[in-house]
């Protein structure tokens, strides 16, 4: 989701009821939950897979109840408040204070959704979106976690604090080294991003103990994802989410189901356009009458064999800016935002850009095309360069860059089927 779309929406649990009545329980449809984190990173540790990289694991009860039981894909690419809101409940305002017991965002939604769970019709399978604040700013913790985490900071691996060099201007215009000050500040931001996750981690647990007793468990789909990922001090840009690295646009996917087997990993590259067509087709329409961009997962779910699959995908984004100065840096003039006090800003109306990401034997390659007036370029080629420190748009071979260039293009005009034609290194 982008972040325009971000201020708009609520963070609400949405429930629906899917499908026909069943009279007999075990002949129904299997019921679909959806967990959406917001901002919640792979690459830095938000989501460490494989699990047990990091000793101290936001994220516990989530591995044990949902990774270890089903399957993990590993290559799932795609403004919160937790006080002090209004939700629209069923069309009628309700008003939240900032008493922790009735309020926290987190746990409201986990007690509407154990609600829902304990009323529903025990007839029909049903369908449940929980889409939590946790880890967007302000990463205001539940009060027994304010104090997890002390010793944690965000990782120092090879792209952390250097310059982005053969990189877009808004990268390279980020300030290296960072200043201590920006340092303290995302590292702070890495802890609490870490604690909120802590309450998503018992709203999961209690979920699926709930489920369980409701005898509904080994029939229901559970979905956790979110919406993009984050980055902490990466090409010296302290925080933020709005860049096309890995560490932007990959999130995790776990699930667990009827028929997957539990503790696999899967490394098909998977989006979220692929949510709509799976829970669409664990519903039973069928696909064939709809136009989606997406595949559906129930094949690599039940782990099927010769499952035809994407080799690439599409990754967009439209630059936000202000049409006078950010109030941050006024003396950077108009077109930036989210500028920090040192003058380092993490987005613009140029940083507007369009990616082809591709997969095979020989090449992870990323290609990427800016709208500005440069129609600036990069190129990088993970398999070599995961960090993707070395941007390689002139020196690769210029057939590879025409190829790129034309998938990319057909990717951003393709509709449903369309898109998925072979892809630059498939064969046909």
């Amino acid at each position: 989701m982008s972040p325009a779309a971000l201020l708009r929406a609520l963070p609400l649990a949405v429930l629906l009821l899917l499908g026909p009545a069943r009279a007999v329980r075990q002949a129904r449809r299997p019921n679909v939950v959806l967990i959406l984190t917001d901002d919640q990173d792979v690459c830095l540790g938000g989501m460490p897979i494989p699990f047990g990289a990091f000793l101290s694991d936001p994220l516990k009860k989530t591995n044990a109840l949902i990774a270890q039981m089903g399957i993990t894909f590993v290559n799932a690419e795609k403004n919160s408040k937790y006080y002090n809101y209004t939700l629209s409940v069923n069309g009628k305002a309700r008003r939240h204070g900032e008493n922790y017991s009735v309020d926290y965002l987190t746990d409201v939604l986990a007690n509407m959704s154990l609600d829902f769970l304990e009323y529903k019709s025990n007839f029909e399978p049903f369908f449940m979106m929980i889409a939590t604040p946790a880890p967007h700013s302000p990463w205001t913790p539940a009060p027994q976690y304010a104090k997890s985490f002390q010793n944690v900071s965000a990782p120092r691996n090879s792209n952390f604090n250097i310059h982005g060099k053969n990189k877009h201007w808004l990268i390279r215009q980020a300030k290296t080294p960072m200043s201590n000050s920006s340092i303290q500040f995302l590292d702070d931001a890495y802890r609490k991003r870490w604690q909120t996750l802590l309450s998503v981690d018992d709203l999961i647990e209690k979920l699926v103990k709930k489920l369980e007793a409701n005898g509904e468990l080994d029939n229901t789909y559970i979905f956790y994802t979110s919406d993009n990922g984050f980055h902490t001090g990466q090409f010296s840009l302290p925080i933020d989410k709005r860049q096309l690295y890995e560490f932007d646009i990959k999130v995790p996917l776990l699930v667990r189901g009827p028929g997957i087997k539990p503790n696999q990993t899967n490394k098909m590259l998977v989006a979220n356009i692929d949510l709509g067509p799976t829970i669409l087709d664990i519903a039973g329409y069928d696909l064939n009458k709809t136009q989606m961009d997406g595949m559906s997962l129930l094949p690599l779910l039940r782990g099927d064999k010769n499952v035809t699959w994407r080799s690439d995908f599409l990754v967009e984004y439209q630059g936000e800016g202000y049409n006078g100065s950010d109030p941050t840096c006024p003396g950077l003039g108009p077109g930036v935002t989210h500028c920090f006090p040192d003058c380092v800003c993490e987005d613009s109306y140029n940083n507007t850009y369009a990616c082809v990401r591709t997969l095979s034997a020989s090449w992870d390659l990323q290609y990427c095309e800016f709208d500005d007036r440069e129609v600036f370029v990069e190129v990088y080629n993970l398999t070599a360069d995961p960090h993707q420190i070395n941007n390689i748009a002139k020196t690769i071979d210029q057939e590879i860059l025409e190829k790129m260039n034309y998938r990319l293009m057909m990717l951003q005009s393709c509709s449903g089927a369309t898109c998925r034609t072979p892809g630059v290194f498939d064969p046909g």
